[in-house]
């Protein structure tokens, strides 16, 4: 799947919803001219799940909740994301997330490369999630999503104070087994009522690749790997 098919497949996720309810004016009555003002955050309805983890400190793990768009043309080669600490109408916003295709990614600079985690592991270990869609579209969408990166910074470092406080953290992904916080991984299984084991599973049965093996950054400068710790960085098949 090249880039630009694996991108039209995640927009296509979010294609058909509404672009959200504008502002009732004290009659009730929307204004019209709110759908423009509006437009910079009408199309995130692509939602998502995951763990975040602080490239800082990996024991630093957060249930995050992705409301993504794309930015441009259905096929563009980026998403943005805003993050959420939880789906409740009072949720924190925690920060923001980039979403890029591994083709482009290859091409930034290389100090750039070590803000950018991969979305490998996620994917197929089912660290990620997407509930509110069918099995079929949350499978296609993850395959898409499969080899792409992103750059995430919480604004929001600890979600447990009452307003953001201190310095924003750049945020990583779980890259491997044994990485994982297990309380963290079933309380977020027990709020959506899933089971990672059951879905990675799947995914790596309809995927056709084993889950990678890289470990965590052992500082803020290395570069992300989506398969293999040293060597070719390519997938390992599933035995038939």
């Amino acid at each position: 799947m090249n880039r630009r098919d694996a991108f039209g497949v995640i927009g296509a996720m979010g294609c058909g919803l509404g672009a959200g309810a504008a502002r009732a004016d004290d009659r009730g009555h929307g204004n019209p001219t709110d759908n423009k003002l509006l437009a910079p955050v009408g199309n995130h309805h692509l939602h998502f799940c995951g763990i975040h983890v602080a490239k800082k400190n990996p024991k630093i793990q957060i249930i995050t909740q992705h409301y993504c768009g794309m930015r441009g043309e259905p096929g563009s080669e980026m998403h943005q994301c805003l993050l959420y600490d939880s789906v409740g109408k009072g949720a924190k916003l925690l920060g923001v997330e980039y979403i890029i295709s591994n083709e482009l990614f290859q091409k930034l600079p290389e100090e750039e490369k070590k803000y950018w985690h991969v979305h490998t592991y996620e994917v197929l270990s089912g660290g990620l999630i997407a509930p509110s869609m069918t099995p079929k579209d949350e499978m296609d969408f993850m395959k898409g999503l499969l080899t792409t990166w992103g750059k995430t910074w919480h604004t929001w470092p600890d979600p447990t104070t009452p307003v953001p406080m201190g310095e924003p953290m750049l945020m990583w992904s779980l890259t491997g087994d044994g990485q994982d916080d297990p309380k963290v991984i079933a309380a977020r299984d027990k709020e959506f009522g899933v089971s990672t084991a059951d879905i990675r599973k799947k995914r790596i049965e309809a995927i056709g690749y084993e889950v990678p093996a890289v470990p965590q950054p052992k500082s803020m400068d290395v570069i992300g790997r989506q398969w293999t710790a040293s060597g070719d960085d390519k997938p390992t098949p599933t035995k038939k």
